[in-house]
């Protein structure tokens, strides 16, 4: 049914302009404000995403490859600046300075150098190709001060203001991990968790990483840094890709899905002739497995928590609640979507973009409920969890054995919007709590063309659209006297393909998601992949 539900898209609208490269601008433009922007936002809207897509002569091939460019909306008294920087990078001099693709990224191939390819980044230390540090990604915090992520082992620190690169940071200098996510989670109190690998002759390992509060000195990064535990591969040589994990108030969940990486034959490859990408594998007839590693003391449960196959790259929210860990994520039935987004298929047009479309997977909000207390009187065979209002079931089907399924987060209505990706949560209040809206992105094209917020409360969701426009990931910032969980904003920055330099930060009531006022930019900026905003206090 949910197969069928992915009706055939006809007449898609070319995109292309969003895959194209821009400058930078290092010095503020005034933008043009529609509306009002509300004069209590203060502070900065920082992104990431790619901005340069040729080097010289040569293409990337891969949408992540392109060289990352920081922007920032600075919003004071009701008005808006914009400025943006390429990411002073290692890859982004070499290239420049060769007028050459000379370091490698996802997945592009650099002639005569190694075959490599897409997922690089995370077996950026396999010792073979040398890590991009084309951190494109994401903004995240440490100790309070803003990094520039990708998934190798290499972050630069940012100065939010100036968005100048102020130092380059390798995790592996630290801890004994091979790079590490590109979205970490941080606890009330400035702890931040985040996930690595470690390859090692008994084989592949995963590591969940503590980073300390707060800084002992000024100029430090990541001293203090630990890992927590580590969990071995199911299949030693085969381990999974991830992208992020959950967290609650008391756990770290690593959801373990059967996207697999040969690493025999990513390591033989470069002999073979044969790209990264080739070791890469969606394995239907694997289950996923969710593992709980206790953040106090750092224990991996020893229960096992299965479900169907499923893809994933990125959870909502995860809270505890009467001895159940309640787990919201946006995933989908198939892994193979990730290949699809190189940037010979964004800049298709007609049938052909069409089929790339239809060939993709729909990803869509669901709900896991993993029972944390089983012992020999828990019961088996039959759903641990007996809330009628909730139809995620969990069944213990082994000693150290349960079997979950899922409940969908979201009406029939939301297949009509092509279901949904990037979502966001009033993060400081909400995060590791119970909680009721989530926000994100509607995908009836290859990327986000509707805003979308979802009430948890009867599943009914509010939309923002406008013809022809692109927003990207919504974040959402409470206001300074906010009582309710949707006190507050939710921002965007809207991409317009169709009309040359006339990009937009986009600013929505979070209750009633109308829009409150837009402030209009006279540049065009390439699609982006997550942003942060950092409040002025």
């Amino acid at each position: 049914l949910k197969r069928m539900a992915n009706k055939y898209v006809h007449g898609l609208p070319c995109i292309e302009k969003i895959v194209s490269s821009v400058e930078e601008t290092p010095e503020p433009i005034i933008t043009k404000i529609t509306g009002k922007v509300p004069e209590w936002i203060n502070g900065k809207f920082l992104r990431n995403g790619p901005g340069k897509f040729e080097i010289g002569s040569q293409k990337f091939n891969h949408w992540f490859d392109g060289m990352a460019l920081l922007h920032q909306f600075k919003i004071s008294n009701g008005q808006v600046t914009y400025k943006s920087r390429f990411l002073s990078s290692d890859s982004y001099q070499a290239n420049k300075e060769s007028n050459r693709i000379a370091v490698s990224e996802f997945g592009t191939v650099m002639m005569p150098d190694p075959c490599k390819n897409f997922f690089q980044r995370f077996l950026s230390r396999f010792e073979l190709p040398k890590p991009t540090d084309n951190a494109n990604v994401s903004f995240v915090t440490y100790k309070g001060d803003y990094y520039v992520s990708t998934e190798t082992n290499v972050m630069h620190r940012v100065d939010p203001e100036t968005l100048d690169t102020t130092k380059k940071v390798d995790w592996s200098k630290f801890i004994a991990v091979n790079g590490a996510t590109a979205h970490p989670h941080t606890d009330p109190d400035g702890t931040t968790y985040n996930m690595g690998n470690s390859y090692t002759p008994k084989g592949a390992y995963y590591n969940i990483i503590r980073v300390p509060p707060t800084k002992e000195t000024a100029d430090e990064t990541l001293e203090g840094t630990t890992v927590l535990c580590t969990i071995p591969s199911v299949d030693k040589t085969k381990p999974s890709y991830y992208h992020s994990f959950a967290m609650s108030e008391n756990y770290v969940v690593f959801i373990e899905q059967p996207i697999k990486m040969d690493l025999l034959k990513i390591v033989t490859g470069k002999l073979r002739g044969k790209s990264i990408s080739d070791g890469f594998s969606w394995d239907p007839k694997l289950n996923t497995l969710f593992h709980l590693i206790h953040k106090q003391t750092g224990e991996v449960s020893s229960i096992k928590y299965l479900a169907k196959p499923l893809s994933t790259f990125h959870q909502i929210n995860a809270y505890e609640e009467d001895g159940f860990l309640i787990i919201d994520m946006c995933a989908s039935d198939d892994g193979q979507a990730i290949s699809n987004y190189n940037v010979q298929n964004l800049r298709k047009s007609g049938e052909a973009l069409d089929e790339v479309y239809n060939t993709l997977c729909r990803v869509f909000p669901r709900r896991f409920i993993l029972p944390l207390k089983v012992d020999d009187d828990t019961p088996y065979n039959q759903n641990l969890y007996n809330r009628t209002d909730r139809t995620a079931t969990c069944t213990r089907i082994a000693k150290n054995k349960v079997f979950c399924t899922h409940e969908d987060l979201h009406g029939e209505d939301l297949h009509q919007y092509g279901g949904l990706e990037f979502p966001q949560i009033n993060y400081g209040k909400y995060n590791t709590h119970p909680y009721r809206y989530f926000y994100g992105c509607g995908f009836r094209h290859l990327v986000g063309d509707t805003l979308i917020k979802m009430d948890l409360n009867g599943k009914h969701m509010k939309v923002w659209e406008e013809s022809g426009v692109y927003p990207s990931e919504p974040v959402f910032v409470p206001s300074p006297d906010a009582t309710e969980e949707d006190d507050g904003v939710v921002m965007s920055v809207v991409i317009t393909p169709h009309k040359d330099k006339s990009t937009f930060l986009l600013v929505l009531d979070a209750k009633t998601f109308e829009e409150l006022g837009r402030a209009a930019v006279p540049v065009n900026i390439p699609y982006g992949f997550h942003g942060t905003f950092n409040a002025t206090t």
